[in-house]
């Protein structure tokens, strides 16, 4: 039996980047973090054993003067950066860069057009309702943005007053493109205006993200098996481990070791190539211990 952990899964820059920032802020004294810095849980708990505590909005409004808060690669609504000043507390802003950009270009699109009285416009944003991203996107907006998941929530938009498409940064890009044809679509059946005259969209999504489908499918077709390794919070995740059973129908999905059942296990060792991955949000150490215990041995 061969195992193979694919080089290109693991966290991505913002991740990494918030993770490193809370690994380093840690030595100058206590921190919080506002939410689960990353959906895994087990990369959670290692970083609590550290020190870090994860809270939450109530636990914002109540902490002390000069406590101390990680924001995390998934960026945060204004609001919270005015909670934030009025109780004097000092944040640590690990919101990712690629995020910020997005949140700057949706803000800077609101306050262009709120005034457009005319024909108010709708700012939609491709993404998970709740995902905290999407959160932090919708705030840019004073929590007027549309939120749809797929075509057929088309229904929430109005179709009489123009449209600014965004998207959260993980999404796919074949469910964007989709989304934006079907648009234009709509609009050429309903109104009589062309849909180039009322409607704007953004391809916004993480090319570091986005360009890893290709690869992983890739990575799973060269394998007989393959075990996803990821935290059930994570969209990531589930998006890159249906890409992955697409390409191979011999996928399981586990959220660590210990998730592997004693029949998944007998079949890895029975098989000639088995391949380990993960999605943007799954720490390397978490897979090599996957690799570990399938190992004849364990």
């Amino acid at each position: 039996m061969t195992v193979t952990i694919d080089s290109h899964s693991g966290f991505c820059f913002g991740v990494t980047r918030a993770i490193n920032t809370a690994e380093s802020e840690l030595q100058n004294g206590a921190l919080c973090c506002l939410g689960d810095i990353v959906h895994n849980g087990q990369e959670v708990a290692r970083l609590d054993s550290l020190g870090l505590r994860t809270i939450d909005y109530d636990d914002l409004r109540s902490l002390p003067s000069h406590s101390r808060v990680l924001l995390r690669a998934h960026g945060e609504p204004p609001s919270t950066y005015w909670i934030a000043q009025q109780r004097n507390i000092e944040v640590i802003d690990a919101t990712c860069p690629v995020v910020k950009k997005l949140q700057d270009r949706i803000r800077e699109c609101y306050n262009a057009h709120r005034n457009d009285e005319a024909l108010p416009p709708q700012i939609v944003i491709y993404g998970q309702p709740g995902h905290a991203e999407v959160i932090g996107l919708q705030g840019q907006t004073n929590n007027t943005a549309i939120v749809i998941e797929s075509v057929e929530q088309l229904d929430r938009i109005d179709f009489s007053r123009p449209i600014y498409l965004f998207s959260q940064t993980t999404k796919s890009i074949d469910g964007f493109n989709g989304l934006v044809e079907a648009i234009k679509s709509r609009y050429n059946d309903i109104t009589s205006l062309r849909h180039d005259e009322k409607f704007e969209y953004h391809d916004t999504i993480c090319r570091n993200v986005a360009n890893r489908v290709a690869q992983l499918q890739a990575f799973a077709r060269d394998n007989d098996i393959v075990l996803f390794v990821g935290g059930t919070k994570s969209s990531n995740a589930r998006v890159l481990y249906n890409h992955c059973i697409e390409a191979n129908p011999n996928t399981y999905f586990v959220s660590s070791a210990e998730d592997l059942t004693d029949e998944q296990i007998k079949q890895c060792r029975a098989a000639e190539h088995v391949g380990i991955c993960g999605a943007t949000s799954t720490p390397l150490w978490l897979m090599e211990n996957v690799r570990d215990k399938i190992s004849p041995k364990h």
